[in-house]
């Protein structure tokens, strides 16, 4: 079993940088994928970096690229979600998630979600 809890969401300014972080805790023995996910209102869950168990290899979205970098600290139990030069499409509620790589919005377990929002 897995156990995820966000932090560091809130209002940001356009261009603006922001820095989420997920704590976990796993239970048992198992190897997971770790990453997040962001849903809009109106629109679908879609998929915005993970990064490997082992934290060798990592997935960016291509609509973030550039900008988001994903990180995990096995020593304090932490996974962080570095976002730069943010842009009010930004805003959503991101979600935390630990399942098999690679990561899947209909699978995996799930954090309770932090909101994000990009405005002036």
């Amino acid at each position: 079993q897995v156990q995820l809890v966000e932090s560091g969401g809130g209002l940001v300014q356009p261009g603006g940088s922001l820095r989420l972080s997920c704590g976990f805790s796993i239970l048992g023995s198992g190897f997971y994928a770790m990453g997040w996910f962001r849903q809009a209102p109106g629109k679908e869950r879609e998929f915005v970096a993970s990064i490997s168990d082992s934290g060798e290899y990592t997935n960016i979205a291509d609509s973030v690229k550039g900008r988001f970098t994903i990180s995990k600290d096995a020593a304090t139990k932490t996974m962080s979600l570095q976002m730069s030069s943010l842009k009010p499409e930004d805003t959503a509620v991101y979600y935390c998630n630990a399942g098999p790589w690679p990561l899947r919005s209909n699978r995996g377990y799930w954090g309770q979600g932090t909101q994000v929002t990009v405005s002036s």
